[in-house]
């Protein structure tokens, strides 16, 4: 089976992690592979180290606004990109097209329209509130060839909304990482630890992934503060980069903000770091303090390390994490709460042991990459080999989580 992956960025977040995880263990005796995305970021770089033929289009400019004056200038670059990925298809001729965001799904479906080509969008995102979103519905609802997998159930329910009858066309996998990349190794975070100059018995506390308001990177810089008062000797680790629109100007805000706390020579700001797993090993405790979070791969990849995780209870992270037992919950949007489950976490090593320990059992039973591939493939023959079908394993609503 020839599979073209259709990617509308060719920067590289938790939705590229994921395709390259995929692209790096598809089953190459039964699936023929090629990336389709922008040129002139790493995504096109790493997808051909992993061995896989890349072709190039433009990017997608194109994000949910009220301004009829962007409006306009996205639906330009829509149909710009939408005939030149119409172009590869008819070249490579693929049996499937795996479009790796709600956007890509946009395109891939529109640029295969009277080929009869396949078509599975792999939802990362919330859909907001807002008309475009009732159109994105509607449209995939008149295309019988588009079929999605959620990477939680969360996202399934957002994606179906209210009124659309799209459940039996949705389909959730639940993400999954790579559990060998972070496997706690001999160092355990030490260097990282050296280069901050901490000792051990300094609480290092850390948020880890893209610079942008929705990661609440601000929120808790506010709630960091508090905690200072009871743990004035706590450290917090800021790890990421800003990747899109306007995110530096927020990474100049946080810098400003830590600047106006009073705590900026207790906060360190190290930008996007490669060594992601050993950074995870060095903290005492990971949070991740998301206004929306569709999964978050990143508290998988904490919990393989065995870093106790501390996270909002918003979209997907409910399903990963089961409170008090392999990791903390706390309210959205709520710096009080926040602030108090870090200090008594980090007052309780016993409980952060037993969170973290529990937490990685999880990530391996649930959550590793070959249970991942095996649902992944096992779905793209059913799509590719049924027609209009749902899944016989995941055709029961109640298993699939997209009962009302």
């Amino acid at each position: 089976m020839k599979i073209l992956f259709y990617n509308h960025t060719a920067q590289v977040s938790g939705a590229e992690r994921l395709l390259l995880m995929i692209l790096s263990r598809l089953n190459r005796a039964n699936f023929d592979s090629v990336v389709v995305c922008p040129r002139g970021g790493p995504l096109v770089e790493m997808a051909s180290d992993l061995a896989t033929p890349v072709e190039t289009v433009a990017g997608l400019e194109a994000r949910f606004t009220w301004r009829v004056d962007r409006l306009f200038r996205y639906l330009r670059s829509f149909y710009e990109v939408i005939s030149q990925v119409r172009q590869k298809v008819i070249t490579i001729k693929p049996d499937l097209v795996h479009a790796n965001s709600i956007r890509s799904g946009l395109v891939a479906t529109a640029a295969t329209i009277g080929l009869g080509t396949r078509v599975v969008w792999h939802l990362h995102d919330l859909l907001p509130r807002h008309p475009l979103s009732t159109a994105i519905r509607c449209f995939v609802l008149l295309s019988s060839r588009t079929q999605m997998v959620a990477v939680s159930k969360a996202v399934g329910v957002n994606f179906r909304g209210a009124f659309f009858p799209l459940q039996r066309r949705i389909n959730v996998i639940l993400n999954a990482i790579d559990l060998d990349k972070f496997y706690p190794n001999l160092n355990g975070g030490q260097k990282q630890r050296d280069e901050l100059n901490l000792s051990k018995s300094e609480m290092l506390i850390g948020i880890v992934g893209q610079i942008t308001p929705r990661k609440g990177q601000l929120e808790l810089l506010r709630a960091f503060a508090q905690v200072l008062v009871d743990v004035p000797s706590a450290m917090l680790l800021v790890v990421g980069a800003p990747l899109f629109n306007g995110d530096g100007e927020y990474l100049e805000l946080l810098k400003r903000t830590a600047r106006e706390l009073g705590i900026e020579h207790r906060v360190r700001m190290p930008g996007a770091r490669s060594d992601v797993a050993s950074i995870m090993q060095a903290l005492d405790l990971l949070v991740i303090n998301s206004t929306a979070e569709p999964f978050g791969l990143v508290a998988l990849e904490a919990m393989a390390c065995g870093t106790p995780v501390l996270a909002t209870a918003t979209g997907g992270l409910p399903e990963i994490i089961e409170h008090g037992n392999d990791g903390w919950l706390v309210p959205l949007r709520d710096e009080k709460s926040l602030a108090v489950a870090m200090v008594n976490l980090v007052r309780q090593p016993a409980l952060r042991t037993r969170l973290a320990e529990h937490g990685k059992k999880r990530v391996a039973s649930r959550f590793s990459a070959d249970r991942y591939m095996t649902e992944l493939q096992s779905f793209y023959h059913r799509s590719c080999f049924k027609s209009q079908a749902v899944p016989a394993d995941l055709g029961d609503q109640e298993r699939n989580g997209l009962t009302a």
